[in-house]
Parts: C-alpha cells; sequence; structure tokens
C-alpha cells in the first residue's frame, strides 16, 4: 500500500494536470458539447469530482454531507447502481453551475480527500483513491479529444496550443518484425494499480506472425485515397460501407482541403499541411480494417497484411519493444480482437463493479496509448476499446501479417 504522503502527491498531481487543461480555454469553451459521444470540459472537471465525493466521501466520510446534492445526479455518468443521470447528449445545456462553481466544488473535495487520507487511511482507502486517480486520467485524455472534436466545429479552426515543434524526427525503414508466436502469458500479473479488464493473467496461442515496425502514416493513407479506398466496395466490411457510404466518408476526420484542393489535417496546434511521415489518426476500425486489405493487394511489400490481434501486439510490446519506437504516445492502434472478458474475469466487487465490464459488447480492442494520454497513464496490458466507426479518438493502426 502506498504511504498517505505519496498517495496525496499523485492525487494533487492529477487534480492540478486537469485545471491546467484548461488554462488556455474560456468559460464558454468549456462549456459546448460537439456532439453526444463528447462532453464539454466542464462536465468532465465535474464528473471527476463526483466520482471522489459518491464513491469515497460519501462511503468513508464522517458525517457526510453533498457539496450540492443535485449534483449527485448531474455529473453521474453510466453508474446505474448509484442513481438517476442527466442526459448524456444534454450535458452541453449545463450552463448551471458555472465553471466557477466548479472548480470551487473540485477545492472543497480535494480538501476532503486530503483530510480523510491524512487521518486513516486503509488499504480499501488507497486502492479507490488510485481508481479515482486513473479515473481522471482518463477523463483528462477524453478533455483533449473532445475540445479537438468542438474546435473543429467552428469554421474559425482555433488553436488550443501553439504548435511544437520540438518533436522526434528520426526516421527508419520499414520492416515486418517477427512476432512471439506460441504460448505466451497475456494479462496484469504484477504488484500495482490496473484496471479490472486487464485481469485474470492467464495463457493464449499465437500462430507464427509477423508486426510492422512503423505504424501507418499518412503518405501511405494518402495512396489509399487516391487509389479510390474510400470509393470501392471490395475493400470494406458490409458494415463498413454502409457507414462509408450512409456518412460520406472520404478521408480521416480532421482532413480537409484548401482552394488548391490540397488536404491539411486539423490538430489542437490548428489547421496545417500533411505531415507525410506522421502516423494517420482519427480513422474508425472499419477504415483501419479496409486500408489492410488495401495494402495487402495494392502496396509493395505489405502482402499479407491485416490487424494484429491484441494478443500478438501485448506480447510483441513485452519482448520486442526496442525494435519500434511508436508503441506509445502517437495514436491508440486498432486490433482485430473484440472486446470481451479475459477467462476467469470477474468484475471488482462494491461500489466500483461497474467500471468496465458491462461495456464487454459490441466494441473492439485497441492498445498502445496516444499523444493526448496522460503521462504515465500506460501499460502494455492497458485494454482501450471503441464501437468499430468511432474515430473522434486519436485512433491509428500498426499492420501484422501472417508468417509461413
Amino acid at each position: 500500500m502506498l504511504s498517505a504522503n505519496s498517495l496525496l502527491d499523485d492525487f494533487h498531481r492529477s487534480r492540478k494536470y486537469s485545471v491546467d487543461l484548461i488554462a488556455n480555454l474560456s468559460a464558454e469553451d468549456c462549456q459546448a458539447q460537439s456532439m453526444e459521444d463528447a462532453s464539454p470540459a466542464k462536465w468532465h472537471l465535474a464528473h471527476v469530482t463526483w466520482f471522489y465525493e459518491m464513491m469515497i466521501l460519501k462511503s468513508f466520510e464522517k458525517n457526510f454531507q453533498y457539496w450540492n446534492s443535485p449534483f449527485a445526479i448531474l455529473f453521474n455518468s453510466y453508474y446505474n447502481s448509484v442513481g438517476d443521470k442527466h442526459p448524456r447528449k444534454h450535458r452541453g445545456l449545463l450552463t448551471r453551475p458555472s465553471l466557477k462553481e466548479v472548480l470551487d466544488w473540485r477545492k472543497n473535495i480535494e480538501s476532503r480527500v486530503d483530510a480523510l487520507v491524512q487521518k486513516h487511511l486503509t488499504p480499501e482507502l488507497s486502492w479507490l483513491i488510485q481508481l479515482g486517480i486513473n479515473h481522471e486520467q482518463q477523463h483528462q485524455e477524453l478533455l483533449l479529444t473532445d475540445i479537438h472534436h468542438l474546435f473543429y466545429q467552428n469554421s474559425l479552426l482555433p488553436t488550443y496550443s501553439p504548435p511544437n515543434n520540438s518533436g522526434d524526427t528520426v526516421k527508419e525503414s520499414f520492416q515486418w518484425v517477427e512476432g512471439i508466436s506460441g504460448l505466451v502469458d497475456m494479462g496484469f500479473d504484477r504488484e500495482g494499480f490496473h484496471f479490472d479488464n486487464e485481469s485474470p493473467s492467464h495463457q493464449v496461442f499465437n500462430q507464427y506472425h509477423f508486426i510492422a515496425n512503423q505504424l501507418v502514416n499518412n503518405a501511405q493513407w494518402l495512396l489509399f485515397i487516391e487509389d479510390g479506398g474510400y470509393q470501392d466496395s471490395q475493400w470494406w466490411l458490409d458494415a463498413g460501407w454502409s457507414w462509408v457510404c450512409s456518412n460520406d466518408i472520404s478521408a480521416p476526420l480532421y482532413w480537409n482541403k484548401n482552394k488548391e484542393d490540397q488536404y491539411l489535417v486539423f490538430s489542437l496546434h490548428g489547421n496545417s499541411p500533411i505531415e507525410p511521415s506522421l502516423p494517420v489518426s482519427n480513422i474508425s476500425y472499419f477504415e483501419a480494417e479496409a486500408f489492410s486489405r488495401w495494402a495487402d493487394q495494392k502496396l509493395d511489400g505489405f502482402q499479407g497484411a491485416r490487424l494484429p490481434t491484441e494478443f500478438e501486439w501485448e506480447t510483441f510490446a513485452r519482448g520486442k519493444n526496442d525494435l519500434v519506437r511508436d508503441l506509445f504516445g502517437q495514436v491508440w492502434q486498432w486490433t482485430s480482437s473484440n472486446y470481451s472478458p479475459y477467462p476467469r474475469y470477474q468484475p471488482w466487487q462494491g461500489i466500483a463493479g461497474e467500471y468496465n465490464g458491462k461495456f464487454m459488447i459490441n466494441q473492439m480492442v485497441l492498445r498502445g496509448s496516444s499523444a493526448y494520454t496522460t503521462p504515465g497513464h500506460t501499460r502494455v496490458t492497458y485494454r482501450n476499446f471503441f464501437p468499430t466507426n468511432a474515430r473522434w479518438q486519436m485512433t491509428g493502426l500498426r499492420l501484422a501479417k501472417d508468417g509461413i
């Protein structure tokens, strides 16, 4: 169990980082909701505070009282066992409480958690606060992806922050790296925090395979577009083709054209020309799967290309991470694995039991992390998951192929 001081250091660091993320945003920026899948920045700041109040203080604090009892409904997300919820699609209509009141509420809850930990830290309380920290880190990434989507709806194409030109410029030649085959260990198997969907540890069998040492980049995706990839049904799953046609999809999300008919890409740093060597991002599972079929037939050196399973990805990341530079920190990587429980999986007991298990259907697993992921919130065993048509997250792909 972490010491009280160490736990509180992590807690306050996480709480500060959330507020730092809105330093360049106005109260109006923090209020708006661009679509049902996204939430206002103010709601994210409030929900993670709701988590500490409802999941920790209500159970552990002597003489507990709500800061404001209606917040228990306003800022619940999907915890049915806790109580009623404000409709997700109407979160942007919550003009009250104000951003200032949410920030004041945050400070109140922080001081009470601080006092609780210093007074009587138990293993159960320690674990719940670690869950709260990791939960807030998840919402920090969501806050950024949701602001990204919000700003793209504005014809001014606002900039969240200046571009960072100090990125890694090392270029490596493409190669297929032999994956780890046979009976392999999967899942979280050591001390420390992890989410329920990362365990229990178990064994799976990987067939002989190879994995690309690079993520698919923008230059390769442009070839797919120029070859009519979005207009040719042969590359697409039937559901994917219906999605493309129904939504008039012709490029990754945030790609747009200038007056010279050249592609630009919108990011938190503004609208700029596409950098060919950077990983393609903001693509759905449907697009990733279609590209892999196209690459198999049309790209030299990519015969047999497909999406990796999450088991191939994890064992590769465990055993051969010295051979690649972009497993983490650029884009979440689609796999061909359905999001389902591991063998012998059991949901957490108690108030946190609704965390991940109830979402284990109709979604696909992504591995790695993205440029928006909070530093330190990555693990080889981390399992992200989204529906097949989702692409407002920083999602890309790494290819694999069967061995002979």
